[in-house]
């Protein structure tokens, strides 16, 4: 399975943007896929989480109500949109396949490149 992030870039407070992760290979089974980031000096952390069909997700409380994930099975593609952004949330994004729905980076299975986002003032 590869993943690859995509659609970061720099954005000002309170704009918004959306990532993509392009999920493509084999599938050994039917993988969630989770976004996690890591902003400079710090721990990679949770973002969210999106079950395989969709109809499951779980957010860091940091992101609930600003930002969403949607995903297209048949396209190979989950969205992350962001909106209402802080500075805080500036960080490389990454996506990832496990089989568990995990908030935790140890229980990911395959992990993308990430994506740069930068939110200014």
């Amino acid at each position: 399975v590869q993943l690859q992030a995509s659609g970061g870039g720099q954005v000002q407070v309170g704009g918004s943007l959306r990532l993509t992760c392009a999920i493509s290979g084999s599938y050994l089974g039917s993988y969630a896929t989770g976004w996690f980031r890591q902003a400079p000096g710090k721990e990679r952390e949770f973002v969210g989480i999106i079950s395989w069909k969709g109809s499951t997700t779980n957010y860091a409380d940091s992101v609930k109500g600003r930002f969403s994930l949607a995903r297209d099975n048949a396209k190979g593609t989950v969205y992350l949109q962001m909106n209402s952004l802080k500075i805080e949330d500036t960080g490389v994004y990454y996506c990832a396949a496990t089989d568990l729905m995990s908030v935790h980076a140890y229980d990911m299975n395959y992990w993308g490149k990430g994506t740069l986002v930068t939110v200014s003032s």
